[in-house]
């Protein structure tokens, strides 16, 4: 009896058990890798110095599961209104929902419930982070089904996601937010969105239009005036912020560190804009996870910014 060939489909889900496949699958969809963007709400009571409590880090490790939920929702949905349009990108037409191994009604089911779920699950919380996680999903709506398409709009979008974090854990902890640290939390978040357009609008070339429309409108001098803009932002607002931690201290503290903490940001933020000049702007999670100088200067940022808060 002859060998037959495994399927296109069967090589796609990976395994010679469809439902094993299909859950595989899901998992990806939900995207694990990128709930480490979550850990932006674990930066307000952070900076505030209050995890080392334990009733404003619980409520604070509540919130970032929550918006995993979330996260994972929006990213079901999102996947699955693009899988069109993913099918002509050169990485994203591997995706479970653009390669067929999950169907896109189950995609957009699941989606809807993980949604559902996070916004219920917060307003047992706090029901002003309950109207936080309603916003995020408005947002995210309104970017999946119309404003993705339209240029400026679907950077403010997702830069608006990653700020839509950083009060989460504020409200969650209880903890108030410095306007200089929304400023960097802001033009922070589009920095690396920016980023993502700019290493896509060099990747796809000529068919980047098929892929999303508004890498057509955007010229490649646009998204660099962008990054060099939000760069110039974050760094000056950072700097205002580390001075103001400074003012709030005693007189009889040691402030050097807040003040020290500068360097290793700015060198964070030119190391990430290299990357993007480079092409490697693509998969901002990828970027932070996989680059080694990078993770050096973000861990002594953290630990110099850290002993300003919990050593002064």
């Amino acid at each position: 009896m002859s060998k037959v060939e495994p399927s296109l489909e069967a090589r796609a889900l990976g395994s010679t058990s469809p439902s094993g496949g299909l859950l595989r699958g899901l998992v990806r969809s939900c995207r694990p890798k990128q709930w480490v963007k979550n850990v932006l709400v674990l930066a307000a009571p952070g900076a505030a110095g209050v995890l080392s409590h334990e009733t404003p880090l619980l409520r604070s490790l509540a919130a970032f599961a929550i918006f995993c939920c979330v996260a994972s929702g929006t990213y079901l949905l999102n996947d699955s209104l693009d899988a069109e349009a993913d099918r002509h990108h050169p990485a994203k037409r591997h995706r479970p929902i653009a390669s067929g191994v999950v169907p896109v009604p189950l995609a957009l089911t699941l989606g809807i419930i993980l949604l559902a779920a996070g916004v219920a699950c917060s307003a047992l919380l706090d029901w002003q982070l309950a109207v936080v996680m309603a916003s995020y999903v408005s947002v995210q709506f309104a970017y999946s089904y119309r404003l993705k398409h339209e240029p400026i709009f679907d950077l403010a979008c997702v830069a608006a996601g990653f700020v839509l974090r950083a009060i989460a854990g504020g409200v969650a902890a209880r903890v108030p937010i410095s306007e200089w640290f929304l400023i960097v939390a802001m033009f922070g978040s589009l920095i690396m969105v920016t980023g993502k357009r700019f290493a896509e609008h060099a990747e796809l070339g000529d068919a980047r239009g098929s892929h999303r429309a508004t890498l057509s409108a955007y010229s490649e001098a646009f998204l660099r005036g962008v990054l060099l803009i939000a760069s110039a932002v974050t760094v000056t607002a950072y700097c205002e912020w580390a001075f103001q931690k400074q003012a709030q201290l005693h007189i009889h503290q040691d402030p050097i560190w807040y003040q020290l903490s500068i360097v290793p940001f700015v060198l964070a933020i030119l190391r990430y804009g290299y990357l993007v000049d480079t092409g490697h702007g693509g998969q901002p999670e990828e970027v932070v996870l996989s680059d080694r100088a990078l993770q050096l200067v973000g861990l002594i940022w953290v630990a110099t910014f850290a002993l300003g808060v919990y050593a002064s």
